[in-house]
């Protein structure tokens, strides 16, 4: 049977003290590498509003980059 007083290794302390981490504490250490390597896009409240859900906003951004493409390529070509 286990001891009550043996601290389980899986629970985290109550209470922490800043002796308790000696290379410092470092408000927002990896928000740098999150933020770069994160592909989380939040929409303005409007532009959320006109989209149902993650796949319409898909569909959407898909049609406007082929009108681009195909807009791109029309006025590329020559004699335009």
């Amino acid at each position: 049977m286990k001891n009550d007083k043996e601290i389980d290794k899986d629970e985290l302390r109550p209470k922490y003290k800043r002796a308790d981490f000696p290379a410092g504490l470092v408000r927002g250490k990896y928000a740098k590498r999150l933020k770069e390597s994160s592909n989380i896009v939040v929409l303005s409240p409007e532009v959320a509003q006109a989209f149902p859900n993650e796949q319409a906003v898909n569909d959407a951004l898909l049609s406007l980059i082929d009108i681009a493409r195909k807009t791109i390529r029309q006025s590329g070509s020559p004699g335009s």
